[in-house]
């Protein structure tokens, strides 16, 4: 089997969790003996190209010439079964969808966040939850409140490229929601269920974890929607050390105040921005991982990280993250942690009992990532998708 895997990466001086995800998705696949041909632009590479492309870079999302030109191209000569696409903005467009179909190639997208509807792809704004473009026709909302790159201009782009390729999308073979959550956003959206997959990421398998350490790591990127704000609210409702320690990792706007809280109290540790080798040292360290977004998330890496090693999570009830535990699916003896509403006072409530329990529900969550998340388990899940599509190729696409 032939699968091309188009993906637009962004952020390579910070490696994106969706950049590493595609990766391991990549390198997965190939082990399992399919070949994978790469057709990724990265965003950073914008600064090197030529005037002529630069000039056409606000059309881009909307259509993307080069990469039309490049991937027909690669389909002509490769002539794959299959193309997978991930990211398409802004460098791709989804017309990468319509080329595909020219050439006879059905298409999976895997669905990373809202962007078939939200400009900005996370559902949320100034501080809260925000659905506001949902049911229209051009996401006006989005242009008002600058939701992309806080660009009155280039959310307007934005919007009018999902309102022209709102029938592009709908063209999909196969859509992979990551979590039953994506799932009900693209039947909102329009999607039929015979068209959706659910199937979530996963991580290579770290092997047999250590015994749990000691106290509460968080960690992840600290800007509000991230939920660092309630979490130490949480904390500090508790006499300094009645928990043991918490530690945080991670960098962005909300830094100062991981600063301050950890200069005042001897039980929290401001970690500042860590590679992965630290990360992994330091969720070992751990005895419980906090991931409590008050967004809706679509499926925190840190999570996934967190149940191959073991460590329970003690999460919100938002996005994915209830699937991620297996809170509506699993006896509650093997739900791999422990779900609060995006509340300091539950939260507060919440962090002494998942101390208690830790070292009990450590053994379900590294049970949940073997069944669920494991990648020989996720990636025979693919190709099952891959061969469901070729085995209807000869047809027309829709």
């Amino acid at each position: 089997m032939k699968v091309v895997v188009a993906h637009n990466r962004y952020r390579e001086a910070m490696p994106s969790g969706e950049n590493v995800i595609v990766d391991t998705e990549i390198a997965q696949l190939r082990a399992a003996g399919v070949e994978v041909l790469p057709f990724q632009r990265s965003s950073d590479s914008i600064g090197e190209l030529p005037a002529w492309e630069k000039a056409l870079l606000p059309i881009s999302p909307i259509y993307g010439r080069s990469a039309q030109r490049d991937l027909a191209e690669l389909l002509e000569r490769e002539r794959p079964d299959v193309l997978h696409l991930h990211n398409p903005y802004p460098l791709l467009s989804p017309w990468v969808i319509r080329t595909a179909h020219a050439h006879r190639v059905p298409v999976v997208q895997t669905v990373h966040n809202y962007r078939q509807v939200c400009s900005s792809g996370l559902y949320f704004r100034d501080g809260h939850n925000c659905t506001d473009c949902r049911g229209k026709l051009l996401g006006w909302p989005a242009v008002r409140h600058k939701c992309y790159r806080g660009s009155a201009a280039q959310s307007a782009l934005m919007a009018t490229t999902l309102a022209v390729h709102r029938p592009t999308w709908h063209t999909v073979d196969r859509y992979i929601a990551l979590t039953d959550h994506i799932a009900a956003h693209l039947r909102d959206y329009g999607i039929a269920d015979d068209h959706i997959e659910i199937k979530p990421n996963g991580l290579p398998d770290p092997g047999d974890p250590p015994p749990l350490g000691a106290g509460f790591l968080y960690a992840a990127r600290l800007s509000p929607e991230k939920g660092l704000s309630l979490l130490l609210d949480a904390w500090q409702r508790h006499p300094e050390g009645s928990l043991g320690p918490l530690r945080i990792a991670g960098d962005g706007d909300l830094r100062p105040l991981a600063e301050k809280v950890a200069a005042e109290r001897s039980d929290v540790t401001y970690l500042g921005g860590l590679d992965r080798a630290e990360m992994d040292r330091e969720r070992r360290a751990a005895s419980v991982v906090v991931a409590v977004p008050t967004w809706n998330d679509v499926l925190p890496t840190v999570i996934l990280e967190a149940l191959s090693t073991g460590r329970p999570v003690l999460g919100t009830a938002v996005g994915g993250i209830p699937y991620l535990l297996g809170v509506d699916e699993s006896p509650a003896s093997e739900i791999a942690g422990w779900l609060v509403q995006p509340d300091a006072a539950a939260l507060a409530a919440a962090l002494p009992i998942a101390r208690a329990e830790a070292e009990r529900r450590g053994p379900a969550a590294r049970e949940r990532y073997q069944r669920f998340f494991h990648p020989d388990v996720l990636t025979a899940r693919l190709i099952d998708i891959y061969t469901g599509l070729t085995a209807n190729s000869d047809q027309p696409s829709r």
